[in-house]
This record gives C-alpha cells, sequence and structure tokens, in this order.
C-alpha cells in the first residue's frame, strides 16, 4: 500500500465510525434476519437473505422479506418439522407469484429446502457444511459445499446464479456475506458460529468495495474476482489480522448509500475519511 498502515487503519477507522450506524444499517439485508430472536430462524432469513442481495436496496429487501412470510414467525421450525413432499406442495402455492430478478419462486424453494437437508444431517445450522476442515482452505471448503448443491439442486439460472465456485476464480459476493454474518462477533453481525475462525473470512466484494479498494490502494487489480476479494482482504488483514472485515461494512455503505461519487467533488468529498488518502480525491 502506497499509505502507511497506521494512517490506513486510522481513515478506514474513522469511515467505520461514520457508517456502522442503526441508520446505515436499515439499507442493508442483514437487517430481515436481525429482526427474528432465535439463532437458528436467524440463519435461515441469513441464508435466504445474502444469496438474494444484488439489485435495488429497497426493493430487493422487501423481496426478502415476502420470500420469508410463508414460514412464519419461526423459519427453522417451519422448514424442519414437517416432511419433504409437504414443504414442497406448501411452497410451490405460497411463492407460486415471488420473484426477484433472476430468481423465482421454485428457485427460492429448492434454496429452503436445501438448507432444511443442510440442517437435518447436522442437527442444527450449516456452520460444518462451510468449516474449513483440517488443512483445508476456507475456499475449498466453500466449494465443496457449492458443488455438491450444483449436483443436488434443480439446474435453473437463478440456482446457478447463487452457487459461484471460488475455486473457479469467483469472488463468491453473497457466500462471502453470508459467512460473514454468521460469523463475526462484532458490530452488526449475528455471530452465531463459533468454530469457524474470523480471521479467515474473506471479503464479500462488491462493486462498491472494489471501487473504493482501487481508489485507497488496497487492490491493484482491475478486475473485480476472487484473486482482488483476497487481495483486499490480506491489506485489510494488515490493519486487524483478528477481524480484518470489520471494515466491510463501512466500505460497501459508502457506495450503497451513494457517498462516494467516484470523481473528485469538493466540497462534497471533504467530510470522506478517506480523502486525504484517495486516489479520486486527489484528482
Amino acid at each position: 500500500m502506497g499509505t502507511s498502515t497506521a494512517s490506513m487503519k486510522a481513515r478506514l477507522d474513522g469511515l467505520c465510525a461514520r457508517y456502522d450506524t442503526a441508520g446505515a444499517l436499515e439499507k442493508d439485508p442483514l437487517t430481515v434476519a436481525l429482526a427474528y430472536p432465535e439463532a437458528l430462524d436467524r440463519e435461515v432469513a441469513a441464508f435466504v437473505a445474502a444469496h438474494l442481495a444484488y439489485g435495488r436496496v429497497d426493493p430487493m429487501i422487501r423481496a426478502v422479506r415476502a420470500a420469508l412470510a410463508p414460514l412464519g414467525a419461526h423459519p427453522a421450525d417451519w422448514l424442519r418439522e414437517r416432511s419433504e413432499p409437504e414443504l414442497q406442495q406448501d411452497l410451490t402455492r405460497a411463492l407460486a407469484s415471488w420473484a426477484w430478478r433472476f430468481h423465482t419462486g421454485p428457485d427460492l424453494t429448492a434454496w429452503l429446502l436445501a438448507w432444511r437437508r443442510l440442517s437435518l444431517e447436522t442437527g442444527g445450522g450449516l456452520e460444518p457444511h462451510l468449516l474449513p476442515g483440517q488443512g483445508e482452505s476456507p475456499d475449498a471448503a466453500l466449494s465443496r459445499l457449492v458443488q455438491r448443491l450444483r449436483r443436488d439442486l434443480p439446474k435453473s439460472y437463478g440456482t446457478r446464479f447463487s452457487l459461484p465456485d471460488p475455486l473457479e476464480g469467483a469472488a463468491c459476493k453473497r457466500w462471502r456475506m453470508f459467512l460473514r454474518w454468521m460469523v463475526r462477533t462484532g458490530w452488526p453481525d449475528l455471530g452465531l458460529w463459533t468454530r469457524y475462525p474470523t480471521d479467515r473470512l474473506i471479503i464479500p466484494l462488491d462493486t462498491h468495495v472494489a471501487r473504493v479498494s482501487r481508489f485507497i490502494g488496497l487492490s491493484r487489480r482491475a478486475t473485480p474476482d476472487g484473486k482482488m476479494a483476497h487481495e483486499i482482504t490480506e491489506s485489510l488483514r494488515r490493519l486487524d489480522p483478528a477481524d480484518p472485515l470489520r471494515y466491510d461494512f463501512a466500505l460497501s455503505h459508502l457506495g450503497i448509500l451513494g457517498d462516494c461519487p467516484g470523481v473528485r467533488r469538493l466540497p462534497g468529498c471533504s467530510p470522506c475519511p478517506l480523502v486525504s488518502i484517495c486516489r479520486a480525491g486527489r484528482r
């Protein structure tokens, strides 16, 4: 990084102070999962919300809530305590008119049934299916589950969109987001999984994080792919080795909330904590 570690950390800590707020969280799909009091219900909601997290924020959050509405106040029990044929029938009926961009009702039905099968195998949630084994990388563990779901789920565009493979070079933004929510105990995440190491999480790379990261020197790569996600994470790990993804929420919401225009605009850019280290801000 061209900026010193101490200076970069100070600027990003300032960004967190600005964006790690309840107001910013309202524009994040995690708010849907946080509305459920029980841990396993939060996992179901997070599993749905993370994988539908693309497109405009407000209609996306409405689509997530509509997708979960048929499951009632306790979606985990609703899925686990009934037979699969009964669930298939009820979900097909309830989600017949539901859709969110690339995803349809049948896609969501298959996704929920996949969570049910995986959860029943563990007697709990999905952590064992994503936990890296001895000598296994986080990418390899995620790929293992993705490849299984590719075999098991219907071959629709929506399900394929939900199943990028990190070993094929994909950034896997939605899977990385789900993992961040489930693993981190720091604000605003759920911290429900206790065995997955926080320091091995990889940043959920979206267009906002990629753009800002290039501007401030967290990555030199041009393509927002798996390699860039790893490079940004390594840069952040130098700032906080135990919890590199503590900066992810602020970095993404700088773009999501429209506060970063991507070009120098004064005085508009002046309040941004990153302006003194931002390549766009120096133009």
